[in-house]
């Protein structure tokens, strides 16, 4: 038991050290399908979270979640938005996903709420992430939701490890 809880604090270390990129560090050039699938799924993957495959992308596009490419080419702005997504979406439905994104750029511009939220996402990641300084309705919003894709993560994680420890007995019909 302590072993799987020694690994539980490992895979905690590694949360702190999982890098995602702010809006000037993505890519300044535009992106055909495979290119944004490999940058998203590199830069997720650390994080466990499921992949986000060309599927998907499609379906975010036809239901009008992100904005169709231009000539087949995925601009920042839809990187952004796919990466918010492949964080929140195992959270949240994909229309809470998009009102909210919605929501929080009708005050902030894209850039500066992309940026805000990576920012509360690895201040989450760091263990350091507190919902009490909040100056906004937005900025709570977006702490909440961070807090809430940690705490699914952690809670996940922490259910493997337990699974591994003991196997829990099936539920028997009467």
């Amino acid at each position: 038991m302590a072993d799987s809880f020694d690994d539980y604090h490992k895979w905690e270390q590694h949360l702190t050290e999982v890098k995602l990129p702010k809006w000037d560090e993505l890519p300044k050039f535009d992106l055909y399908m495979d290119q944004v699938v490999a940058y998203v799924n590199d830069t997720l993957g650390p994080l466990d979270v499921d992949s986000v495959t060309p599927a998907m992308i499609n379906n975010y596009v036809k239901h009008n979640i992100i904005l169709a490419p231009v000539k087949k080419k995925y601009q920042v702005m839809q990187v952004a938005d796919i990466l918010l997504i492949g964080l929140l979406k195992p959270t949240y439905s994909m229309d809470t996903i998009r009102q909210g994104m919605d929501q929080v750029t009708a005050s902030l511009f894209p850039k500066r709420a992309y940026d805000t939220f990576i920012d509360l996402m690895l201040t989450g990641l760091q263990g350091k992430l507190s919902t009490d300084s909040a100056t906004n309705l937005n900025d709570q919003m977006m702490k909440i939701a961070v807090n809430a894709i940690l705490d699914k993560m952690k809670s996940e994680k922490l259910l493997a490890l337990t699974k591994e420890i003991v196997k829990p007995k099936p539920v028997e019909q009467k």
